[in-house]
């Protein structure tokens, strides 16, 4: 069966499918349309600010990544 949706019905499973085991993912790599999470970037900083979505961790002066297993629990539990 063609699934008709655009795939809004994903289970938990079929999203993480799209990450890494472990490392740190850029945001590009966590929120649509590339990553499993169907928010935009200033919904997901305002989420980080009201502690709704995993804080970042700062790798270098410009570079802002998230922890893949912060990423994944955040799914799991109904993200």
């Amino acid at each position: 069966m063609v699934e008709t949706n655009g795939g809004a019905n994903k289970r938990p499973e079929t999203k993480m499918q799209t990450l890494p085991q472990t490392g740190f993912v850029r945001l590009s790599a966590i929120l649509a349309p590339n990553g499993p999470i169907p928010v935009g970037r200033s919904t997901w900083w305002a989420g980080v600010k009201e502690g709704r979505f995993p804080k970042p961790v700062k790798l270098g002066a410009r570079i802002t990544a998230w922890r893949v297993e912060d990423i994944r629990a955040f799914i799991e539990n109904g993200g």
